[in-house]
Order: C-alpha cells, then sequence, then structure tokens
C-alpha cells in the first residue's frame, strides 16, 4: 500500500489535485506506438516544511519522495507576486530564496514526476505568523523634487520602533542597501534607536548615482518584530560645491570642484551670538522667510529683537542658522561681524549664493569664536565626525562597500525569479 504521508499528512494545508499534463505522443522505434504519460497525485510525491503557522523568516521547502523529483515549483502571495526560489540540482528539493511577509497567505503549485513514468500537479497554501510588530524605514533624502544633491548629503532612515538590541541593530543594517556609481566605501551611525546616518569616508564623488534600499520584508529582527513593506529611493550627487566662511576675515569664498569662483564680504554672529564652527550641509533654500529673535530666545520688544522679511535664504541649522541677503549691514559686511549667528550679505550677493547652491552643498566656517557645530539634532554635522569614530557607531562595526551585487546568470532550476 502506498505510504500516504507526504503534504496530505500537513494539519492545516489545503490541497487540489489541479490539471495534470496531458497524454503525450511520439513515436518509438519507427512503429509509430504512443507513449502514455501516467497520471499521478503529486499530493504523494512531495512534502512541505510550511504549516498554517509558518514563521516568515524561515525559507519554505518543497522536498520529493524518495525516487520522485520535483520539475516545477512556484509560491505566489495575495497579490500575485512571486517569490523567488531555487531547485537543487538533483531536483529533490526546492527552496525559496525571495522573503516570504509576515501574516501572509501563500499558494504554492508544484509539478513532480514519480521516476517510474508517472506525473502530476498539486495546489498546496500556507500561512505565515502575524508579526507582534512590523519594522518600517522613512529614507532620506526625499528626492520627489530634482534628485540631484551635494556631495555632502548623508542618507537617513527613521524607523517606525526603538531597536536597541545589538543582534537586532544588526539586522537592520544588514537590510540596508546602499549601492552607488560609483561604488565609495561607506558606513552606518546609529543617530539613536530610532535614527541612522549613512555617509562615505570622503565626499561623494562627483555625478555619483546612489540608491537606498531598506530589504527586510518578512525578517525577524527581534522577538516579536519583523520586517515590514520595502522602501526605497535614488539621488544623484551635483557637482562639488563647498563654501569657506572665515568669521575673522569676514569673507566668504564659494569653491566649485576645488577652484574659488567667488569671495563675498560677509557679517557672521557677534559676540554673545557667535555663528558656529565646523561643516554644516546646506538643508533648504526660501526665496524669502520672516525671521524673528523671538524663535531664538530673543525677547520681543527687547535691545536685541528683530521681526523681519529675509531674500535668499540658504539654511543651514534647523535652529535658524541661514547664509541670506543683509542690505541693513552692508557697512560691516567685510569688516566686522554684527549678526545674530547667521551669514549675512548683500542682496546681490545672496541672490548669487542661492542661485549657484544647492541642497547638500557644504558650507564650512573657520575661526569663528562660537561652539562647533552639533554632529546631529541641527542639521548635518555629520563631517565633523572622524571616520575611525563614525564606523564605531556602526552595529556591525565595518564599512560598506556600495559595489553593485554581481549580475549572475539563473542557475540551473531557478524556478521563480524575483518580480
Amino acid at each position: 500500500m502506498a505510504d500516504k504521508r507526504g503534504i496530505a499528512g500537513l494539519g492545516g494545508i489545503t490541497l487540489a489535485l489541479v490539471v495534470l499534463v496531458p497524454l503525450a505522443g511520439c513515436t518509438s522505434g519507427g512503429k509509430g506506438d504512443a507513449e502514455v504519460v501516467r497520471k499521478v497525485d503529486a499530493a504523494e510525491l512531495v512534502h512541505l516544511s510550511a504549516n498554517e503557522r509558518a514563521d516568515p523568516s524561515q525559507p519554505l521547502t518543497v522536498t520529493a519522495e524518495p525516487g520522485s523529483r520535483l520539475t516545477d515549483v512556484t509560491v505566489v502571495g495575495p497579490d500575485g507576486r512571486v517569490v523567488a526560489g531555487r531547485l537543487s540540482e538533483d531536483q529533490r528539493s526546492w527552496q525559496t530564496t525571495g522573503r516570504l511577509k509576515a501574516a501572509t497567505a501563500y499558494t504554492v503549485r508544484i509539478a513532480a514526476d514519480d521516476g517510474r513514468g508517472g506525473r502530476g500537479e498539486t495546489t498546496a497554501g500556507f500561512s505565515t505568523l502575524a508579526a507582534q510588530h512590523l519594522l518600517t524605514a522613512k529614507l532620506g533624502p526625499d528626492s520627489s523634487g530634482s534628485g540631484v544633491y551635494g556631495v555632502g548629503q548623508p542618507l537617513t532612515v527613521e524607523l517606525s520602533e526603538a531597536v536597541k538590541d545589538p543582534q537586532a541593530r544588526q539586522e537592520v543594517e544588514r537590510a540596508l542597501a546602499v549601492v552607488s556609481q560609483p561604488a565609495v566605501s561607506g558606513g552606518w551611525y546609529w543617530v539613536d534607536d530610532r535614527n541612522l546616518h549613512f555617509r562615505p569616508e570622503e565626499y561623494w564623488p562627483t555625478g555619483t548615482t546612489v540608491s537606498l534600499a531598506f530589504e527586510a520584508t518578512g525578517s525577524r529582527i527581534s522577538e516579536g518584530l519583523y520586517g515590514g513593506d520595502r522602501a526605497a529611493l535614488a539621488l544623484r550627487i551635483g557637482e562639488r560645491v563647498e563654501s569657506v566662511v572665515d568669521a575673522a576675515a569676514h569673507e566668504l569664498t564659494l569653491k566649485r570642484s576645488g577652484q574659488a569662483v567667488r569671495t563675498i564680504p560677509v557679517t557672521t554672529g557677534k559676540p554673545g551670538f557667535d555663528t558656529r564652527n565646523g561643516v554644516k550641509v546646506v538643508l533648504g533654500q526660501e526665496r524669502k522667510v520672516r525671521m524673528s529673535g523671538e524663535t531664538i530666545g530673543i525677547a520681543a520688544g527687547s535691545q536685541e529683537a528683530y521681526d523681519l522679511d529675509v531674500e535668499w535664504a540658504t539654511r543651514v541649522t534647523w535652529s535658524g542658522e541661514y547664509l541670506h541677503a543683509a542690505p541693513w549691514s552692508v557697512g560691516s559686511q567685510g569688516v566686522e561681524n554684527v549678526s545674530h549667528g547667521c551669514t549675512g550679505m548683500s542682496t546681490e550677493n545672496a541672490r548669487w549664493f542661492y542661485q549657484n547652491t544647492r541642497v547638500g552643498d557644504l558650507v564650512t566656517v573657520v575661526n569663528s569664536r562660537g561652539k562647533s557645530m552639533e554632529p546631529f539634532g541641527n542639521g548635518f554635522g555629520d563631517w565633523n565626525i572622524a571616520w575611525s569614530e563614525w564606523i564605531r557607531h556602526s552595529a556591525l562595526g565595518q564599512p560598506v562597500n556600495t559595489t553593485a551585487p554581481a549580475t549572475r546568470a539563473p542557475a540551473t532550476g531557478m524556478i521563480a525569479p524575483q518580480l
């Protein structure tokens, strides 16, 4: 009597015998005899590793019973997407290589050969466990505009859940794929339990194309926490533009591709309001912005109070430090520092600077009596951290090479390509 264990022995698995391979005719030995393919129940020939409570972080395996072989396996989700998989060389087993989602019902279609001239097909279903929590990621920068950024632009990840465990953080980093052309050596820095930044060891090369993806769907991050939906973005790096503001010399020099283009007389923060020293990254630009001293703690009506419409404003900190037009201080520009922390210049120069700068460009302030730029929380001070220190704040503790994965031809037995 035939062994009936196979798929039929799995609790919770729904089986259905589907369309069988039709009769095939061929000539044999020149006698014209028709060779008949015997129909069999493929459910008796194969075994699934999954059941109704399958762990989505574990691959699904389909195994052929002794003497049988698999001829085709396809795993499909409710959205119609096929899960990638690979057939072993001896066709005795097949395993998913693509990720399974949590709390998802899948359909498995299997074709098998019993090794004795019998062939058949069967369909099975299984469901993955629901995750207590799904981890998703908001990626930055937002490249919904031109998608072109300066050489100093970091990549950012904001997680939907706090991740504190070191091993769970490693899983997160493994799920973050950074690819660039040309390739660079870069690394992740955990700013806090929810936020990571990525930057190259050196500034991005001009013309670099960059892609970032969160590829954790179905992956177990920690107990009860699984990767949620995929997220991705792409951007391009423009020409290298960096400006150096010398607070002591009261001038700004803009360089393009390493060559000085223009030097502008400026005024920076006066005593008590000294401009921050260090490397900053352009966060945004506003043609006109309302600036009020109350936003930085200056009481309305006091001697230092101000409330102005300011033109051609290029922002470098969230707390309100800009490089902008300051026609009221032209007499002091190039001579002394009289601002409340911003870098002021004439309207003409501010317009030119605005038009020759983009988000992600570098602005470095030197020789100011102010404090140093904060590494995080007030803009992007990422470049003020030494590379060796940066890498120590990666969960994996090593640089990331952004070379694209090698493109390989499908191996024999690759049944279901990744969509």
